[in-house]
């Protein structure tokens, strides 16, 4: 972006910049003072798990037993590492996104402008802000171009207040909103001292809330730790009735009880999310909340601006249309004199300093066709800002000998209906309009008028206007833009185009893009005359909205939240703010899209490409399937470890503490990693984004998926315990009995973790997705159980010995036997679906 800034203004120098930050500090309000690692510390020793391990720790001191109490020590110094870690992970990954989301500021330093975190803005510095920005200091203003500014969050008043360095009020202040124009302000305050840091107000806080699926986590695990409970004072009452001895008691219970708790979920969740938005940053795709993710993989419409979203907003003027000759000119042909006027006066209804696409295009067309350049001679002096529906926009100037001008130019239609003209032209105009429009073409009507005096109208469709002609551009669909939109279709997500422009154009532009329609378009105005239920019908059935403004994208968003859509808003400008905090996830354009609608808006887009979306949806979806994934794994694994524990206790088989906590907090180590780090790095299965999308409030685990996860650990757990009998029947004793249990369960816990991969296709296929970290922590299990098998003092430790290599490859058979099979029923599930 270039901006026309007068020279004088330098700014400060890096010197100059360093004494301003040591004498006022940094440009924000009160921080939150942030967690140190004593407090995640604190946090993590307050977990049910690691309670549970002190007080089996100090047990184990009480009697005197210090090699087991040592071990507890070790444990509870690992869970604490692994949570640590995960904790700290997830952490940085929100800091990561926290940096990105905070907004940049433009200044002039050294002459340059340039563009630096908001909160490094410091006393002294020259801002510059523009249409739709927030402004982020207190300052006064030492140059402006048709700047005015919405102060509503400091006055209540919604309407915007015109100011410059010349008029009584040339103070701008932070946390208002540039409406029209340019300024530069020079800092007079900053952070606490603004008049919005005085009344305690923060604009930068994000509230995290807690998504439907954290919800339904946390009231699972609340009910495992309920059902803990329980099971731990049964055992506890149990053991002591069949032993009388209270230590004994407490041991079995609280082994029973570590065996109960899913504490592995939440740190998944968590880990999942916080993770998956870091990765999607990484993808160019910014998420605000990490909670988002999740609602990502439920979208079911997206909403879609034309300009720039779905087209490269290139802005080409292709054509121009001569009212007074009756004539269409080319491109090749712009430098026809009978079109001086009507360019001429398209490039002063333009913006001085333009942002818009196609007010550059006519600023640089008017520069070439023009020999005399008149810009410098004329001041813009009044202006009648972009409004109406549709909408039109006129600027007044003025030249040191009085001369003026006084420009028009907007929709078509509202051009026409203030021009002086008979019906029969407007109709011969509407007609040639119609045809530029099904060309795909966006085209601007441009008038001219003339005033003497200062009273001017209140509104602008009062002036006298005489009808110049039509400026026609056109804006190609992106490359690729078909594709895309061919993904969202199969993905079973359907689209609605929300654009200000007309319906002709519109319809041109979806069909070049390979977007489904067979209804006819509706515009903003047909909308707001329906009831709200009658909106909602229309919203369902329509594709194309068109001529649309505020509060029409707000009440759409609004129906097809009602009818139970999850809605993917995506805007760029200050009036698409409503629509997009309304939306389930407001999307904001990165580079097209100003900072109200990127502050209004859940994720960021920093390439503005539409693709970028479907990334997110893919994500959402993949992190949703391996939270299901993990969460199932979690609870077929916890199932034979629990009933191991509890089973030869309460059928008073002949060794009924077959596990103690060593081995009960050897496999929790084991699963922690597997669950929350293994899953987590699961790509995306090939049939994912040609699935349906989730119902957003539907529980994460159905009957059904919760009743795999049932039957499969049952069939664990009679693996486990057939190898129990088998070692028994074969006359092993208590260690070579336990050493069979474990290792089976130890085989059936790697087995489950790859045949849970996929809940379709069978473990080869899923063999193709490739997941180092699976195959990392395997191999770390697998060294790790032959340590304990056969390294004496440590096999001595968890009271096991030695198996020979066919009580090995028994355990591995049982342990294939009672996860495989549901290779089997997959497969059976695959056939049925064909």
């Amino acid at each position: 972006m270039e901006y026309n800034i007068p020279s004088h203004l330098k700014g400060l120098s890096q010197e100059e910049v360093s004494i301003a930050r040591a004498q006022y500090g940094y440009n924000q309000l009160e921080e939150q003072q942030k967690s140190s690692w004593l407090d995640l510390l604190i946090s993590i020793l307050k977990e049910p798990m690691l309670i549970l391990l002190i007080a089996i720790s100090l047990i184990y001191v009480i009697v005197g037993d210090y090699a087991e109490a040592a071990f507890m020590a070790l444990a509870i110094v690992a869970v604490t590492a692994i949570s640590f870690y995960q904790d700290n992970r997830s952490k940085r990954a929100l800091q990561e996104l926290e940096k990105l989301n905070e907004p940049l500021s433009t200044v002039i330093r050294d002459a340059q402008v340039t563009k630096i975190p908001t909160r490094e803005i410091v006393v002294g510095d020259l801002c510059i802000t523009e249409e739709g920005r927030v402004i982020n200091a207190d300052g006064r203003i030492l140059h402006s171009n048709d700047f005015s500014v919405n102060e509503s969050s400091l006055t209540g008043e919604s309407f915007s207040v015109f100011k410059d360095s010349t008029t009584e009020d040339n103070l701008v202040y932070s946390g208002t909103v540039t409406v029209s124009g340019l300024a530069v302000f020079e800092v007079l305050k900053i952070g606490k001292q603004t008049r919005v840091g005085k009344i305690g107000e923060s604009i930068r806080t994000i509230k995290e809330e807690i998504s439907p699926l954290q919800v339904q986590i946390q009231k699972f695990v609340k009910s495992m730790a309920i059902v803990g409970v329980i099971i731990f004072l049964l055992v506890c009452l149990y053991s002591y009735l069949d032993t009388k001895d209270v230590i004994v008691s407490l041991l079995s219970g609280l082994t029973l009880a570590m065996s109960v708790l899913p504490e592995e979920i939440p740190v998944a969740f968590t880990t999942f999310m916080a993770l998956g938005a870091w990765k999607l940053m990484r993808e160019g795709v910014i998420i605000k909340r990490s909670s988002i993710v999740e609602t990502l993989g439920s979208t079911t419409v997206i909403c879609t601006d034309k300009t720039g979203t779905i087209t490269a907003n290139m802005m080409q003027l292709k054509q121009l249309y001569d009212y007074r000759s009756d004539t269409t000119y080319s491109e090749d042909h712009f430098d026809n004199e009978l079109l001086e006027e009507l360019i001429a006066y398209a490039m002063w209804s333009s913006e001085p300093v333009p942002f818009d696409p196609m007010e550059i295009t006519l600023h640089k067309i008017y520069q070439k066709t023009h020999s005399k350049d008149l810009r410098k001679n004329y001041e813009l002096f009044y202006e009648y800002p972009l409004e109406g529906r549709p909408p039109m926009m006129t600027h007044l100037f003025e030249s040191k000998q009085k001369e003026r001008i006084i420009a028009a130019k907007g929709a078509p239609e509202a051009i026409l209906s203030v021009s002086k003209l008979s019906d029969n032209e407007r109709l011969r105009i509407r007609n040639i309009v119609e045809r530029f429009a099904q060309q795909g073409y966006r085209i601007l009507g441009v008038a001219k008028s003339h005033f003497l005096g200062d009273q001017f109208p209140a509104k602008q469709q009062d002036f006298n206007f005489e009808f110049l002609g039509l400026t026609v551009f056109y804006d190609p669909p992106k490359i690729g833009i078909e594709k895309v939109f061919q993904q969202i279709y199969a993905a079973g997500i359907k689209v609605k185009v929300i654009t200000g422009d007309n319906a002709a154009t519109t319809k041109a532009i979806a069909l070049q893009s390979g977007i489904t329609n067979d209804t006819p378009a509706i515009n903003g105005s047909e909308i707001m005359g329906h009831t709200e239920e009658e909106i909602v019908a229309i919203a369902d059935r329509t594709t194309l909205f068109t001529r649309m403004f505020p509060d029409a994208k707000l009440a759409v968003v609004n129906a097809l939240k009602k009818k139970g859509e999850v809605v993917a808003m995506l805007g760029d400008g200050v009036n698409d703010g409503p629509a997009l905090k309304a939306a389930h996830i407001g999307v904001a354009m990165g580079n097209k899209g100003t900072e109200i609608a990127k502050s209004a808006a859940a994720l960021i887009i920093t390439n503005d490409d539409l693709e970028k979306l479907i990334v997110g949806i893919a994500a959402g979806r993949r992190i949703y399937a391996n939270i299901k994934k993990a969460v199932q794994y979690i609870i077929s694994i916890h199932i034979p470890i629990i009933l191991t524990v509890s089973l030869p206790l309460f059928l008073g088989w002949i060794y009924p503490q077959i596990f103690t906590p060593v081995h009960v907090i050897f496999l929790e180590l084991v699963m922690g990693p597997t669950c929350s780090i293994v899953y987590e790095n699961e790509p995306i299965e090939k049939n994912t984004m040609n699935q349906p999308p989730r119902a957003m409030g539907k529980t994460f685990l159905n009957i059904k998926e919760l009743g795999i996860s049932i039957v499969q650990g049952l069939a664990i757990t009679i693996g486990v315990l057939f190898s129990y009998q088998l070692s028994i029947m074969e006359g092993g004793d208590q260690e070579k009995t336990r050493a069979m249990v474990f290792t089976t369960l130890i085989f059936a816990n790697i087995f489950l973790s790859y045949a849970n991969r996929s809940f379709y296709y069978g473990i080869i296929e899923s063999f193709k997705n490739r997941n180092l970290l699976l195959v990392s922590i395997t191999l770390t299990v697998l060294i790790l159980l032959l340590f304990i098998l056969y390294c004496k003092p440590v096999s001595s430790f968890f009271d096991v010995t030695a198996l020979r290599i066919s009580e090995l490859l028994t355990a591995l058979a049982i342990s294939a036997v009672s996860v495989l099979w549901f290779e089997v029923y997959k497969k059976i599930k695959r056939n049925s679906d064909k």
